[in-house]
Formats: C-alpha cells, structure tokens, sequence
C-alpha cells in the first residue's frame, strides 16, 4: 500500500503539475485574448478619435456655413430696408407726378375749353362782319359837282 501512496503521491504531483501548466496555457491564451481585446479596443479608439475629428470639423463647416448665412441674411435686410425706401420715395413720387397730371389735365381741359370759345366767338364775329363787294353794290348816277372845287356850300364866296 505504500507503493500505492506513493503512487498516488506522484499521480497527485503530475496532476498538479499538469495543473500548473494547464494554468500556464490557459494564462496564455488569456494574456493573448487580452492582447486581441487590446488590440480591438486601440483600434476602436483610433476609430473614434477620427470620427470625432471629422464631427468636429463638420461642426466648423456648418457653424462657418452658419456665420455666412447669417451675415448674408443681414445683408439682404439691410438691401430689403434700402429697396423699401426706394419704393417708398417711387410711390411719394408716383402721388406727386399723378397730382401733376391731375392739374396739367385740368388745365388742358380749360385750354380746350378756351380754344373751342375762341372758335365760336371767331366764327359768331365771320357771320356778323359783311364784306361789301363794290361791283355788287349799285353805283350813282354822277352828277357835276355841286360845289366847284375848293369851295364849299357853306361859305359864300366873298372876293368879288
């Protein structure tokens, strides 16, 4: 029975050992899945770090985008306040320019008025005024002079 405990001592001890190195393999495969983690996890690293890098230089473009549109929407409102006062001062222009024609029309109109009065007054005086022909009026029989010339009827002659 001694040979059996020896037996079992040295079955204890192989056991062991094969324990240790079974501890030593599975250590090492460990320390290898440890790696490969390690590994996976620098590479996810690297992979977030360029994505970040690339969010933030989206985040740079669009704010830039941003800037510009905003200047550029001042820009058109400052336009848009010039071109409404530009309307403004057309239409003030426009009411003046209409009262002008209003009063021009008006005037026009006496004109008009005027002119076709002037007609009528010239066509009023064309009918009163007769022009005598002398070949259409009778002439007289001539008769000698009553009077010789240089006298008159009414002043007797006084030289005698």
């Amino acid at each position: 029975m001694a040979a059996f405990r020896d037996i079992e001592e040295v079955s204890q001890g192989l056991l062991s050992l094969l324990s240790a190195n079974r501890a030593e393999a599975q250590q090492r495969r460990l320390l290898g899945r440890q790696e490969q983690i390690l590994e996976r996890l620098l590479e996810t690293q690297d992979g977030a770090e360029q994505r970040l890098q690339e969010t933030l230089a989206a985040e740079e473009e669009v704010a830039q985008s941003l800037l510009h549109s905003k200047e550029h929407n001042c820009q058109g409102n400052t336009e848009l306040q010039q071109l409404e006062a530009e309307l403004q001062r057309a239409a003030e222009d426009d009411a003046r320019l209409q009262a002008s024609l209003l009063q021009l029309t008006g005037e026009l109109q006496e004109l008009r008025e005027l002119e076709a009065d002037l007609e009528r007054q010239e066509r009023d005086v064309d009918e009163d005024t007769t022009v005598i022909i002398p070949s259409a009026v009778p002439s007289r029989p001539q008769r000698g002079p009553a009077h010789p010339p240089g006298q008159h009827p009414a002043l007797p002659e006084i030289h005698q």
